[in-house]
């Protein structure tokens, strides 16, 4: 019988200042599944706003949280300070994370969830359409 995961993982930009705009959300986007991929995990849903981050996760049937998480929070900022996609300050995530157990039923709203961050955040949203976001199908 085939083993099925399903994660809500949420984080926030260092003491949740307003440091992700639309480049740096568009960058997130396409790193953040490749960071995945690379821990056999599949991201199935994308929300950015500037202060936070909530990814929609397909987990294997083994899986070390905290070393995705870091791969996840590290490499994105490593890389993203490195290769100036933070023209200003730097992308800093703050300590810990939120991870959250999902049953099958529960993907589907999960990804109503994070697909509307702009719309339950108006202040902190960063205007990009859905047809802009991949990864939020």
């Amino acid at each position: 019988m085939p083993v099925r995961l399903y994660a809500l993982l949420t984080w926030t930009t260092l003491r949740r200042l307003p440091l992700i705009h639309p480049g740096a959300a568009a960058f997130l986007r396409r790193l953040l599944p490749k960071i995945a991929h690379r821990h056999a995990t599949r991201i199935l849903g994308i929300g950015i706003v500037r202060n936070h981050v909530h990814l929609v996760l397909e987990l294997p049937p083994l899986v070390d949280v905290p070393r995705l998480v870091q791969g996840l929070k590290g490499a994105s900022a490593r890389i993203a300070n490195r290769d100036g996609v933070m023209p200003r300050a730097k992308l800093q995530w703050a300590t810990g994370y939120d991870l959250r157990s999902l049953g099958i039923r529960d993907v589907k709203r999960a990804m109503t969830y994070v697909r509307s961050q702009d719309q339950r955040h108006p202040d902190m949203a960063l205007g990009m359409s859905r047809a802009e976001s991949p990864g939020s199908v």
